[in-house]
């Protein structure tokens, strides 16, 4: 049996795989994401992934939301306004300078924009996967997670087990592709079985997504994170990098500018079925307790 918890190198090694190739991932820069949203539509295109509304939310320029069973790449728009100063009113007069430029980088202008391109974590320790009644979730040879659509009944055990709510049943009418199926980012599993990059990285303009090896990702998001701070972003910070943390850290790691719940990320993640092993034996030390108390009243009872 896998381990549910802790550090791995390699977690295809711990499911089963024989000398398997480096682990493969993303390394998401949210400093330079621009919002375009190509990621989202060579996602969609390259895996057939239905439309699921484009609507005004009301609260961002953002049209799908979160991430869901029919949006496997979600490009999320969270403006920021300044706290304006005391007794200044503004004008609103035109200047030939763009904002910020005069400012350096650890001055915020009146307000910011933080864009990010969130995705499945492709989690080292992977609570749908542990949960899945059927083996429709598994863990493929590059350390990704997958679902198998031919195999998935539906029972929906994967959707409250994932601490990121990433995976999701899919809605829609009876002619909607995988209706009533859990669904999520599959990496792209067969674009890189044949050496292909993810089409979302494929298609971002500004190298915002990047795909590798994990190893060399941490490496590459480590001396981002130290030129950021160099040149005082004191905010910005690593996500899901960390084999320590309660994932065993993420085949998806992300830089943010600001605290994981600005983006809507829980900021201490933990594996749901990290503690199934204790509860197992507590379940089962209680049962043994009802079997000797019922046996005691009954030899009692006989005498």
């Amino acid at each position: 049996m896998s381990r549910l918890s802790g550090p791995l190198h390699n977690p295809a090694t711990d499911a089963g795989w024989e000398d398997p190739p480096p682990r493969k991932g993303f390394f998401t820069d949210t400093s330079v994401c621009i919002g375009c949203k190509a990621c989202e539509v060579a996602c969609k295109e390259w895996n057939d992934v239905p439309e699921d509304g484009l609507n005004l939310l009301g609260s961002s320029y953002d049209n799908t939301g979160a991430l869901s069973a029919s949006t496997w790449r979600h490009v999320a728009f969270i403006e920021q306004p300044a706290k304006p100063a005391a007794n200044t009113v503004s004008l609103g007069m035109p200047t030939t300078q763009r904002p910020g430029d005069t400012m350096d980088a650890s001055t915020l202008t009146d307000f910011r924009w933080l864009m990010s391109s969130d995705v499945c974590k492709h989690c080292t320790h992977a609570a749908c996967l542990d949960v899945c009644p059927t083996g429709s979730l598994f863990r493929t040879e590059f350390g990704t997670v997958v679902v198998q659509d031919d195999i998935c009944n539906g029972c929906g055990y994967c959707v409250p087990a994932c601490p990121f709510g990433v995976i999701d049943r899919r809605a829609g009418d009876k002619n909607t592709k995988n209706v009533g199926i859990a669904q999520k980012c599959t990496l792209c599993y067969d674009r890189i079985g044949v050496g292909e990059t993810p089409a979302c990285a494929k298609a971002c303009p500004t190298e915002s997504i990047q795909f590798g090896d994990v190893d060399e990702l941490r490496e590459r998001a480590a001396a981002r994170l130290a030129t950021l701070q160099d040149q005082g972003v004191s905010t910005a910070r690593l996500y899901g990098e960390s084999p320590d943390d309660g994932v065993g850290g993420s085949g998806a790691m992300f830089l943010l500018l600001d605290e994981p719940e600005v983006y809507g990320l829980p900021p201490d993640p933990v594996v749901t079925t990290r503690d199934l092993p204790d509860m197992w034996k507590k379940a089962a030390l209680a049962a043994l307790g009802l079997l000797a108390g019922a046996a005691a009243a009954f030899l009692g009872g006989g005498g």
